[in-house]
């Protein structure tokens, strides 16, 4: 009878073990507590009260904001992205301790709490915009930590595919899906510091001006040597004049026309019959002026003789930089990981899971997909040990993230304990010592 009422499981394998579950005791997510440790330490979700407003009021209020904004974040870095799973996950141990004093002795929000704040809260007055601002306050004090002066940003638009009838989504046949195109900003480090959820309607390059503005002039008036990179959607007079006006330096590519092609056209002949099964790149320089310009601008030409193609591939970039051809050509090729740090937010967070009926809900549901790919991105590139430095987005919500542990209550503490598989008490502890020994750089 005792077996029964604690709803033991019986396995004909193994006929001496049996399996129940305690879900008010046991976690698969402990190695969350790592990272709550690491936003404490910089002080990051605690910024909600500061950013955030709302229309709740009296004793019906019991989770606030911060509260919240961390049930909503740090269970997408576990793995769960829609709020459907709240009921279940607000009785887990880990993310109790994580939420806080009150969450800890109760329980975390309830699915149609966690709702209201993500399609209500979070889209009345200005919230989103101080999402952006309290983002970009988070970068911010990363960038205290890693003690840079230089930046490098990548600006790039994407694809977030969707299921149903989302408003402002539609089938797209470049993309071969029905999505939406929303455009994202990163810097060097894999932080994305900006992103705009847009209709799938629009050109890549749409609202480009007004979306990295405020990101350029930002760290302009901090002192920051800034430098943009961006595919040939982006190359637009207004941007180059942007970034000249500014002092940033940009490197962007440029699409062919006749006046850029007749500039290499020496260049494009097949290579002669010694040289037939050799790769060869060649560079060129050019001082160029479309009749839109308002002033002649250097751009690199690339061409690459394959010994296998009948014609050359030409690629042109737009550059203000001095330095010498071949170096910028392969700085522009390291924009590629702008698109890797895309595809990890897709597949890790799935951050492309945009359910929600209206466009202001989901672009609130992106920005908090945002912030959960942020805080394990400085989790991996502040704090990892050495010996699990190489680690992926997806690897640290796999073989960390995912460690197991059971909750015990003594009279004066609880106690979290961990399972030793993948992470071992060794690299936990400098992991946490990392963290702790985080501190802004002087100056």
């Amino acid at each position: 009878m005792g077996e029964a009422k604690k709803h033991c499981f019986k396995l004909n394998f193994a006929e001496n073990v049996m399996a129940y579950f305690k879900g008010s005791e046991i976690t698969s997510d402990g190695g969350l507590l790592a990272i709550r440790e690491l936003d404490e330490k910089i002080g990051l979700t605690a910024m909600a009260e500061n950013y955030l407003t709302e229309k709740r009021y009296g004793r019906n209020v019991q989770h606030n904001l911060t509260e919240l904004l961390r049930q909503s974040i740090f269970s997408r870095l576990a793995g769960y992205e829609d709020v459907n799973d709240a009921n279940q996950l607000r009785k887990d141990p880990a993310l109790r301790i994580i939420l806080g004093e009150r969450a800890l002795k109760k329980n975390g929000s309830s699915e149609s709490t966690v709702g209201k704040f993500e399609t209500e809260i979070l889209t009345e007055g200005n919230n989103l915009e101080k999402l952006d601002e309290m983002l970009l306050d988070w970068i911010a004090k990363v960038d205290s930590l890693r003690g840079v002066k230089e930046i490098v940003l990548d600006m790039d638009s994407s694809e977030s595919p969707v299921y149903g009838d989302q408003e402002g989504s539609a089938y797209n046949g470049y993309f071969e899906s029905k999505c939406y195109h929303p455009l994202f900003c990163f810097n060097q480090y894999g932080d994305c510091l900006k992103a705009k959820l847009r209709p799938v309607n629009v050109h890549s390059a749409d609202g480009y001006l007004e979306f990295i503005e405020p990101v350029l002039k930002n760290y302009v008036s901090k002192g920051f040597k800034v430098t943009l990179r961006a595919d040939a959607a982006f190359g637009i007079p207004k941007l180059y004049e942007l970034c000249e006006e500014l002092g940033v330096d940009y490197v962007i590519r440029l699409k062919e026309n006749n006046s850029l092609a007749e500039g290499v056209s020496e260049l494009l002949k097949k290579p002669g019959e010694e040289n037939k099964d050799r790769y060869i790149t060649l560079y060129k320089d050019i001082v160029y002026q479309a009749k839109s310009w308002d002033k002649a601008r250097r751009v690199i030409a690339k061409i690459e003789h394959h010994p296998d193609e009948l014609f050359p591939r030409v690629g042109f970039i737009i550059t203000n930089l001095k330095w010498r051809n071949k170096k910028v050509v392969k700085f522009y090729n390291k924009r590629g990981t702008c698109e890797q740090w895309i595809k990890e937010g897709k597949n890790t967070l799935t951050w492309t899971k945009l359910s929600c009926k209206r466009f202001k809900e989901n672009e609130a549901r992106l920005k908090l997909f945002l912030l959960a790919y942020n805080l394990g991105n400085f989790l991996r590139t502040l704090v990892l040990p050495k010996k699990i430095k190489h680690w992926s987005l997806k690897t640290i919500q796999l073989k960390l993230i995912k460690t197991g542990g059971r909750l015990i209550k003594h009279a004066r503490y609880y106690c979290l304990l961990l399972a030793e598989v993948s992470i071992t008490e060794k690299i936990f502890s400098k992991l946490m010592k990392n963290i702790r020994d985080l501190c802004p750089a002087s100056g």
